[in-house]
């Protein structure tokens, strides 16, 4: 076992549960921390993970979780704004708050999960806020690395598994901006790289964007994802107009599938040169290669993951 602890903030959700179980493979100490343990039931059983119950709203409680660990990894994001979680907070303060926990707990390397194409220009609130996000951890003084990458795919996310569940239920689909392009790249393509990055010294200071192979657009992607549980709805692409007052209208439901600044951010294409880069040793995983098992699986395992996705958990 590696005599290393790596701290998890964000490590019950998508990324952060595949991170997980990369890192307990090969054998790294992992602390998993959560406001609630419940969110987290799915990993305590791997044997070198602990979950701890900790609210990282807290400048004492973060500081206590990241104490003693060798690099902590900043999973920590949202899509759609609520209550007492903005992106300025989520995306832009939690990163300055989690620098000041390392630097007083004396932990070194930190690990910072953005997205491509943020940026203080961006066309996006979310975007320009992790774009703020980022600055904070490049002029930290910290031993840091950040990636950045397209849409993630994978068992138990919430796009390609959003669609397609769709697809199953509804005879004519609405999409804003069907001409969107995507580069999307596996869940397990980002968690090896980040991996890997631990104990890659030269990936301090450096920032990574990471793409999958091959670029879609989101109406290919959707209906992609329709054939793969085998709908085959009609789907109507919306002009620009027509696809920000979808998000207007949306914006009103209990449960946000889109809104007017996911708009915003799908007006500039979440595509980059270079898939994987070459330093990580690995070339990235083909959706076709991944997509139609969890998408149409009957498996235990895929109504799981799809009720958690339909709990937002």
């Amino acid at each position: 076992m590696k005599n290393l602890t790596v701290t998890l903030l964000g490590g019950s959700g998508f990324v952060g549960s595949h991170l997980a179980h990369q890192l307990d493979a090969a054998g790294y100490r992992v602390r998993v921390l959560t406001r609630r343990r419940e969110s987290a039931k799915h990993l305590i059983l791997l044997p070198h993970v602990e979950v701890v119950e900790c609210d990282i709203g807290d400048d004492d409680q973060l500081r206590t979780g990241v104490a003693g660990a060798d690099a902590v990894v900043n999973l920590v994001g949202i899509l759609h704004e609520r209550a007492g979680a903005t992106f300025d907070v989520v995306h832009g303060e939690l990163p300055r708050r989690i620098v000041a926990a390392c630097r007083r707990a004396a932990v070194s390397r930190l690990l910072h999960v953005s997205a491509l194409r943020a940026g203080p220009n961006a066309p996006s609130a979310y975007l320009r806020s992790k774009g703020v996000g980022e600055a904070v951890v490049r002029q930290s003084g910290l031993h840091w690395t950040v990636f950045r990458p397209s849409v993630i795919f994978g068992a138990g996310d919430r796009f390609l598994t959003l669609f397609a569940n769709l697809a199953r239920r509804l005879p004519v689909m609405f999409l804003a901006c069907p001409d969107a392009r995507f580069q999307p790249v596996w869940v397990e393509d980002v968690a090896r790289a980040i991996t890997i990055s631990l104990e890659q010294p030269a990936t301090v200071g450096q920032s990574y964007d990471m793409c999958g192979p091959k670029v879609y657009t989101l109406r290919e992607l959707v209906t992609y994802a329709a054939h793969c549980v085998g709908a085959g709805p009609v789907i109507v692409g919306l002009n620009p107009a027509c696809s920000m007052l979808l998000g207007t209208v949306m914006e009103w439901l209990p449960i946000k599938l889109l809104t007017r600044d996911n708009v915003l951010s799908m007006q500039i294409d979440s595509v980059c040169d270079c898939a994987i880069p070459s330093i990580f040793g690995f070339e990235p995983t083909h959706l076709e290669a991944v997509a139609p098992a969890y998408l149409s699986g009957e498996t235990p395992r895929a109504h799981y993951l799809r009720f958690r996705t339909y709990a937002g958990r």
